[in-house]
């Protein structure tokens, strides 16, 4: 096999895209009307995830972590290791959102990383169920629930951490 296709090969593997569905259009009529939805913001989408960043079905690249609530996408700004100095000021935007997601996703890089029992505990008090997984697999997790209509929310880091200030 030549170079080139192994190049493209291994490029292709690591750009795999997620589960993604087409963000319908408000004002575009569709044969199906949603009557339980009322005025809910267009879900966030991932399409695919890199060591460049997490890569929305719009095309914005995102190099660093970030958390996707109520159809926004909020820079988030944590420690640069994982669990050294997070304490409940990381997750400070979830007390202030009503309502509450049901459900956080949390994405903890290239592989799933349980956070200390104070974390786990502290969304537990808020009526937040956590759901751990690597990064790769809360996007499309994440996906699948926005797409049915659940009140998720995600918190995602990237597999190559960097901060958002410079």
């Amino acid at each position: 096999m030549s170079a080139f296709l192994i190049h493209h090969f291994r490029h292709s593997l690591s750009r795999r895209a997620l589960h993604t569905t087409p963000i319908r259009q408000v004002d575009r009529p569709t044969a199906f009307t949603n009557m339980l939805a009322g005025d809910i913001p267009p879900p966030v989408q991932v399409d695919s995830i890199t060591s460049a960043g997490i890569q929305l079905a719009d095309g914005l690249l995102l190099p660093s972590a970030c958390i996707f609530l109520d159809g926004k996408v909020l820079l988030w700004d944590v420690p640069a290791h994982l669990w050294d100095g997070w304490n409940r000021e990381h997750w400070g935007v979830f007390e202030t959102v009503v309502p509450k997601p049901e459900i956080l996703v949390f994405g903890t890089g290239r592989r799933m990383e349980l956070p200390p029992p104070s974390i786990r505990g502290y969304l537990k008090e808020m009526g937040i169920q956590l759901d751990i997984m690597d990064t790769r697999n809360a996007c499309s997790t994440y996906n699948l629930l926005a797409e049915e209509g659940r009140r998720v929310a995600a918190a995602l880091l990237p597999y190559t951490p960097r901060p958002w200030r410079s």
